[in-house]
């Protein structure tokens, strides 16, 4: 009997098991022959495939997706608001039935602003380790794209457009003109005009005493829209400590050499921002998928790793696979990113398949396969070569990794204008169907894969 032949019938004991228990809709598994949401084709699925599409729903998804977007929010590398994303996600594996484990790792200190209006906790941002900290009032003074303050700006909180390569002249500037802060909103990139300006750290060549705050885009409207007095809270975070959330089911028939297929994302986001899509719709993807795979034969063990901290360096990510000695690399046979799967952006239409090297391997060769059987023909890209997000991680140490994202059609470059700004929101951008895609793809992919001795 071939390969292809024992995983077929593997994965139809699979699928019988997973069409019988799972409480599905009539009509449900009759449906995993329909053409899929957005497909130009008709699907051709294997019975492996029947098995993960009859299961997975973009809905269920989304309410792991409305606590961590909607909830809990901001999700900042250390904080205690990655915290509970962590606490969140780790009691839902066990719930799955899976062996869980939160990874500790150091990281850097943090200077962070929360901003409230009328007594409403409005926003949040970056601030510079440079200015001062503690809490500050004030009524707000537009000067904009300027290094130097009008008259009046004593006990005020002076508002800028940044200048790049001058915000220490704005913030001194601020400071001998007697403001208690300099707020400095962001303006587009030159390389990515297409993006809406994101919070950022204003970085300073020498201190100041008083706070200078890195705002976004959509601070800045905000203010302009009419918000004449502020009060907010710079607090510098120290001594930080984040986790990767660690999750684990051993495969159900005999693996010797105890292979292992990974499927990740990372859950924390850039400061100011929800962080739906970038990466809650990533995280959510695998929180499903654990779901799904919980009870499916396999030849390979699952391991469902959320990593903190990706947002600074690809922190959690680099801090695991620098835990693993040779044989633990060995075992993965291949590492599934999903990094941004499910934004409601138009142009972003193209579902793309990223290694590092551009080359392909067994994640992308996968995913690329499992498209095929699911009828997306003209709609998924690749392999193309791009770092970036936690394949990268895995790649460095000789392991087949890939990241997988929906995102404009000319390059892999083209993000939503939402990317790392506050208007990455569940209502703003994030996409079902697409959600819905990004599941199958790589619930199919990576079964595949677990199947295979």
């Amino acid at each position: 009997m071939t390969e292809v032949n024992r995983r077929d019938l593997l994965a139809g004991v699979a699928a019988f098991t997973g069409f019988a228990t799972v409480a599905l809709l009539p009509g449900s598994a009759a449906a995993t022959t329909r053409q899929r949401p957005g497909a130009l084709r008709p699907p051709t699925l294997s019975t492996g495939d029947k098995a993960v599409v009859c299961r997975v729903d973009a809905r269920r998804a989304l309410r792991h997706l409305k606590v961590l977007s909607d909830e809990i929010g901001w999700r900042i590398s250390g904080t205690e608001s990655e915290h509970r994303a962590a606490k969140y996600i780790a009691g839902q594996l066990r719930r799955y039935g899976y062996d869980v484990e939160l990874q500790p790792f150091p990281v850097a200190d943090k200077y962070l602003a929360e901003i409230r209006a009328k007594g409403e906790r409005l926003w949040q941002c970056s601030a510079s380790p440079q200015g001062a900290t503690g809490t500050v009032k004030g009524d707000v003074l537009d000067v904009g794209e300027v290094v130097k303050v009008p008259d009046g700006a004593r006990g005020k909180l002076v508002v800028f457009d940044r200048i790049v390569g001058k915000e220490t002249d704005q913030a001194k500037a601020a400071q001998a003109a007697g403001a208690k802060a300099a707020l400095l909103i962001n303006g587009r990139s030159v390389a990515y005009p297409e993006r809406k300006p994101a919070t950022f750290t204003p970085t300073l060549t020498e201190n100041v005493t008083i706070p200078v705050l890195g705002l976004a885009g959509y601070h800045g409207e905000r203010i302009r829209a009419g918000a004449k007095r502020l009060s907010f809270e710079v607090t510098h975070y120290a001594e930080l400590t984040s986790y990767n959330v660690l999750a684990e089911r051993k495969s159900s028939l005999r693996n010797p050499d105890a292979k292992t297929v990974i499927i990740s994302a990372h859950y924390d986001s850039v400061p100011g921002s929800p962080g739906a899509n970038d990466d809650g719709s990533g995280t959510v993807l695998c929180l499903e998928l654990a779901r799904v795979l919980q009870r499916l034969h396999t030849r390979q063990n699952i391991r469902i790793c959320l990593w903190g901290s990706e947002e600074y360096g690809l922190i959690g990510s680099k801090y695991y696979v620098k835990q693993l000695d040779e044989a633990g690399l060995k075992k993965i046979t291949g590492c599934f990113q999903n990094d941004m799967v499910a934004t409601s952006h138009p142009p972003a239409e193209t579902y793309w398949l990223l290694s590092v090297d551009g080359a392909d391997n067994t994640t992308t060769a996968a995913v690329k396969a499992a498209a095929t059987r699911l009828g997306y023909v003209d709609q998924v890209q690749g392999p193309t070569a791009r770092g970036s997000s936690d394949h990268e991680s895995f790649h460095e140490r000789g392991v087949a990794a890939g990241n997988f994202s929906w995102r404009g059609n000319e390059a892999p470059s083209q993000l939503e204008p939402f990317y790392h700004t506050p208007e990455d929101r569940i209502v703003q951008n994030i996409s079902l169907e697409r959600l819905q895609v990004s599941l199958e793809l790589i619930g199919c992919a990576a079964y595949d894969v677990a199947l295979r001795k």
